[in-house]
């Protein structure tokens, strides 16, 4: 479960929307972003207040009005599919966090998405990683699920977007582990811990332990899902759905 993005460049800002970014402080980051105008900062700043939203289940009705405000700027076709891509993550949050049922419309933005970004364009990657979300987490269709996540996984290849691909490797990896495909999980979760832990991606690296943990035996589960709630408690318990896989079960009583 997860949104993307691209890291920071040489560009001063960029930097600092990164480093705050990375560690989930997502309202801070869309604050530098306020004061510049046009799309671009637009549609980053609301790509950072929907992240939030899918980490935290908090900040909806901030993430939509920044959605609006995307879409009101938006004229080049990139710029439309990029803020319908972003419509299509928080209809998708809301639906797997169970704030309330917007499969449909996440579905239909993420449709129209597909229909305005060229098969070359930057946010491609992106799209179809989400469009696979879609795939494996409302539809319940692995198979599409997979052939998504690698077309997302190639695409930021090419486009060398690193923390694109420790989302594809997550998932891939994810789906692999699922149909008991050991090494192969293993390997993919190992990798997407890898660039995150490389990238700084503090409020990603958590999850990602506790991912390789479901692919390792004991004793290296253990200590794996341990730095993991480290690492949760750390960040004040964000992401917050990853409490359900950290925090051991009450005893019955």
């Amino acid at each position: 479960m997860s949104g993307s993005g691209t890291t920071a460049g040489d560009d001063p800002l960029q930097t600092a929307v990164w480093r705050l970014r990375s560690r989930g402080c997502w309202t801070d980051a869309a604050a530098l972003l306020a004061s510049r105008e046009g799309p671009g900062p637009a549609l980053q700043r609301t790509s950072l207040l929907v992240e939030r939203c899918l980490f935290t289940g908090e900040g909806w009705a901030e993430a939509e009005d920044g959605l609006r405000t995307a879409e009101a700027l938006a004229v080049a076709d990139e710029d439309r599919g990029a803020a319908a891509c972003e419509r299509g993550q928080l209809a998708y949050a809301s639906t797997v966090l169970a704030v309330r049922d917007r499969a449909d419309e996440a579905r239909t933005a993420l449709g129209r998405a597909a229909a305005l970004l060229a098969p070359n364009a930057s946010g491609r990657p992106l799209l179809d990683f989400r469009r696979g979300l879609i795939a494996e987490h409302i539809s319940d269709s692995p198979q599409a699920a997979r052939a998504a996540y690698r077309r997302a996984h190639a695409g930021a290849t090419a486009h060398s977007d690193p923390l694109l691909l420790s989302f594809t490797w997550r998932h891939l990896a994810g789906l692999a582990l699922r149909e008991g495909e050991l090494a192969e999980a293993r390997h993919g979760f190992a990798e997407s811990l890898r660039i995150r832990e490389e990238l700084g991606y503090l409020v990603g690296t958590a999850p990602a332990l506790a991912a390789l943990a479901d692919a390792e035996p004991e004793p290296e589960a253990g200590r794996l899902r341990a730095e993991a709630a480290r690492l949760f408690r750390l960040m004040g318990g964000v992401p917050s759905w990853l409490a359900q896989h950290l925090i051991p079960p009450a005893p019955a009583a």
